[in-house]
């Protein structure tokens, strides 16, 4: 009896030396049950090359309502608070984006206009991003892409450095449920892991500071 506290103490220094699992939200810029940008980020969070380091919680824009100052107070609706508290408490987000019309979804621009509220409070201020688009055209969506970054640079969130995540002929690539294609499957994940660099650096940077 006299080991037990012993055997425990090791036990929790251990489990104190383990790196803490890296919490991600990603968020699918369509509305669409079938959408192709939605099943790429659930195969990206099914996948076995990350679930011993992150965590990945992927939603829908579906309740968010259209961004309406009048709205927009001290307690704002229901689902933009959630949308908040996801991103504000999440470690690092993914956004994967449609292209509509050369250009990006409204759904997702007015995402991130209630994301980038209250003025000087944005959660997405200094948040880790990673970026990405997937189309059935064999553009893959740049054009939106582009947009979605210049967005997310005015809201002074920090994207991830890195070549493009351009997927183009994306219905080819999607079955009913996953991401069928290793290849490109391989390079968003390969996205992913730069995302959690930069969340370690930042949390070493803070904890130098401290």
């Amino acid at each position: 009896m006299a080991d037990a506290p012993c055997a425990y103490q090791r036990t929790q220094s251990m489990a104190e030396l383990a790196p803490p699992l890296v919490k991600l939200l990603a968020i699918s810029g369509s509305l669409r049950k079938a959408s192709v940008n939605t099943k790429i980020l659930e195969t990206v969070a099914d996948s076995d090359l990350l679930n011993a380091h992150a965590v990945i919680d992927v939603i829908v824009l579906t309740d968010v309502p259209l961004y309406n100052e009048d709205l927009d107070l001290e307690v704002p609706p229901p689902a933009v608070q959630a949308l908040r508290d996801s991103i504000r408490f999440a470690d690092g987000v993914i956004i994967s984006t449609p292209e509509y019309n050369h250009g990006l979804p409204g759904v997702l621009k007015n995402a991130l206009d209630w994301a980038s509220r209250p003025q000087g409070q944005s959660c997405l201020a200094g948040k880790p991003v990673l970026s990405l688009s997937a189309s059935p055209a064999f553009t893959g969506g740049v054009r939106a892409q582009a947009q979605l970054n210049e967005t997310l640079i005015a809201v002074g969130a920090q994207l991830v450095p890195r070549a493009q995540i351009v997927i183009g002929g994306a219905s080819e690539q999607v079955s009913a449920t996953r991401l069928m294609n290793e290849a490109t499957l391989n390079f968003v994940i390969d996205g992913v892991r730069d995302l959690l660099r930069v969340i370690e650096r930042n949390r070493h940077a803070q904890y130098q500071e401290a």
